[in-house]
Order: structure tokens, then C-alpha cells, then sequence
């Protein structure tokens, strides 16, 4: 490991389109017809002063979960079965280091334009800043700007998308994602407990990990009800980590038929389960149909830190997760080839998923 090569995430890649947050800095009343969404798929924006909803989404202690409460394993079991979603709190992340990781977002969306553009996506590597999912020259476009950057393992860094004139944006990264990955790696333990294995067992599946970050910055928009900040998607990995903004709510997930919102909690972080947990679980654990709303008068920004495999592994349902009483839901299919159909392709649900890995017959 650590060649070159390895440094480009050679998934495939999402087309230039102009910056969101440019296109609000020349006319904050902007709303260019790639952007306002088809009827059926516009949001109802909430009263975010009176967001409420008949659903929280659930809460998990993390210090519990981490010494085997049996509590808070079963909450964990109920989270990740019937929503897919969860928050965390007393996770042990210092609040310093989560407050220099949005600092850090803060400072490279408010560099000048010709400044953020020097470490824009460059050809097929997916790294960068720029946008994602952009497949067409008609489709539907998000309301956001991003940085993707792949942070673990650091062989395979590609410094030449990290913002080193930011002072302490390498730093903050670094420690951010020192904490990512702990909490990350102790949630999927639980998780390979809960299947009937070891702590280790899903380890030994999916073996070793990478992992990567996405920064979104939202602009205000003068129309947020016209408009998506990212649009309904699962994600195509093992867990997210979202260190959401605590003032400007923006993520709604699909739950019971209904969009909900996730509500704020300080110093929090979201989890959600990938699309390869459901698979490796056969079904027991789903990754959920998710969203960003956008603010009429206030930027929100965001961050998921992503637990990926490594591209040449087949992903499939793990051997205990299948028997009589439920049979084989998904197929196999090598991760790199299932990331590049993804990226091929705007956001539609879970339809990737549905269109590549699922088998049709299944009753489930």
C-alpha cells in the first residue's frame, strides 16, 4: 500500500458545475433553474423555531455502550434495526477537538474562490473541492458545495486537496479523525456482537478500512422550499459519523413514510448505517434514505467522516447472517464496482442499492 496510484479515488467523476455559495455572494436572490427541484421532489421546510415531528430519532450513550451496558446494547440493536440512525452523546471526543474541526470547514468556505479552487477535483479522482454526484448536463442540481478528502490511512493521504495555507487545518483533521475512528471502530464492534460474532467479526469481513470526510457548506437560499441541499440518497459505506452544525438544523431522514427532522444536540455526533452494514448484515441492519434542507437566511455547514472497505473487496452478506428464516437478500459484487456505479449516477434513494446488489425475489 501507498503507491501513488492508490492516492486517487478513482471512482469515477461528478461534472464542474458553478459554486452554490459564489452563485449567493453575487446575488443572494440567485436561483438558476438547475436548481429548483421537480414538484414532487421540493421539501416541506419547517418552522425550524417549531420543528417537531412524532419522531426523535433515537440516543445512545456512548460511555455505556463501551462497557457493555446491556442497556444500551439492545438500544443500539433497536437504532440501527428500526431506523437506521441514531445520536451520540458522552462519545469521549474532547469538545475542542470538534470545535477546531468546524473551525477549520468554517475557514476554507470563506477563502476566496480562486484560493478554494486550487484544491478543486482534478479528472477521475473524486478528492477535492467542487460537488458530487453531478452526472449530466440536465440534472437537478444540490444546493451545496463540498470538500472530499480521504483521511485514513495516512499512506494514502493526497495532500494536494488539504488547504495547508488554513493555519491548523491539517491539525484539526488530524486529531478529528484520530477520534473518528475510534468511535467508529467501537460502534462496529458492538454491532458484530449484536450478529451473534466476537468483537472482531465484522473486522475480519470487511477488513481493512479507509476512511474519508466530506465537508458540505449549505448557502442560504432565498427559496428553500424549491430547493435541495443534498438530495435523498443512502450512504455507500459501513457507518457515518455527521458532526452537524448545533445552530442551523438541515438533515432530514426517511422514517415510517415521513421526513424527519434530526434535531441538534450539542457536541453530538449522528450515526447511520451504510449500505454495505445492511449487506454484510443480510438485511438486519438498513442504511436509511437521508436529505439536507436549506436555510433561507443562515449557511449551515456539516461534516461525515465515512468507514469505506478497500475497493477490491467483494462485498456480500456475511455466512451468520443467512439460514431458513432469512434466506440471502443480496448478491456480491466488488466494492470499486459498486462505488462507481454510485458516483455514476445522481442521487436517487436507495435506488443503487435496489438496482445493483438487492435480489429482486426476496420477501423482505
Amino acid at each position: 500500500m501507498g503507491c501513488e496510484d492508490e492516492k486517487v479515488s478513482d471512482w469515477g467523476k461528478s461534472l464542474p458545475v458553478p459554486s452554490v455559495q459564489e452563485l449567493v455572494r453575487n446575488d443572494p436572490r440567485s436561483l438558476p433553474q438547475r436548481y429548483i427541484q421537480l414538484h414532487g421532489d421540493r421539501p416541506v421546510v419547517p418552522d425550524m423555531a417549531m420543528a417537531s415531528s412524532s419522531f426523535d430519532i433515537p440516543i445512545i450513550d456512548f460511555a455505556l455502550l463501551a462497557k457493555g451496558d446491556e442497556d444500551e446494547t439492545r438500544n443500539l440493536d433497536l437504532a440501527c434495526k428500526e431506523w437506521g440512525f441514531f445520536q451520540i452523546i458522552n462519545h469521549g471526543m474532547p469538545e475542542e477537538v470538534l470545535l477546531k474541526m468546524k473551525a477549520a470547514i468554517a475557514a476554507f468556505f470563506e477563502l476566496p474562490l480562486e484560493e478554494k479552487n486550487k484544491y478543486a477535483q482534478d479528472g477521475n479522482d473524486f478528492q477535492g473541492y467542487g460537488q458530487a454526484y453531478v452526472a449530466s448536463e440536465d440534472q437537478k442540481l444540490d444546493w451545496c458545495d463540498m470538500v472530499f478528502l480521504i483521511t485514513l490511512p495516512h499512506e494514502i493521504r493526497n495532500l494536494k486537496y488539504w488547504a495547508d495555507t488554513i493555519p491548523g487545518f491539517k491539525n484539526a483533521i488530524e486529531k478529528y479523525s484520530k477520534e473518528a475512528q475510534k468511535v467508529a471502530e467501537e460502534i462496529c464492534s458492538n454491532i458484530s456482537l449484536l450478529m451473534g460474532m466476537d468483537k472482531d467479526g465484522l473486522k475480519r469481513s470487511y477488513g481493512n478500512t479507509k476512511q474519508a470526510m466530506r465537508m458540505n457548506y449549505y448557502p442560504p437560499c432565498s427559496r428553500p422550499d424549491l430547493v435541495i441541499g443534498i438530495n435523498p440518497h443512502s450512504d455507500p459505506d459501513i457507518i457515518t459519523l455527521l458532526l452537524q452544525d448545533d445552530e442551523v438544523p438541515g438533515l432530514q431522514i426517511r422514517h415510517k413514510d415521513e421526513w424527519v427532522l434530526v434535531k441538534p444536540i450539542r457536541n453530538a455526533i449522528v450515526v447511520n448505517v451504510g449500505d454495505v452494514m445492511e449487506i454484510l448484515s443480510n438485511g438486519m441492519y438498513k442504511s436509511i434514505e437521508h436529505r439536507a434542507i436549506t436555510n433561507e437566511s443562515k449557511a449551515r455547514l456539516s461534516l461525515a467522516t465515512i468507514m469505506i472497505p478497500y475497493d477490491e473487496l467483494e462485498i456480500g452478506p456475511m455466512e451468520c447472517a443467512v439460514d431458513d428464516h432469512r434466506p440471502r437478500m443480496y448478491g456480491n459484487m466488488k466494492y470499486l464496482d459498486y462505488l462507481r456505479y454510485t458516483f455514476a449516477r445522481k442521487m436517487e434513494g436507495k435506488a443503487h442499492l435496489d438496482n445493483t446488489l438487492k435480489i429482486k425475489s426476496s420477501s423482505f
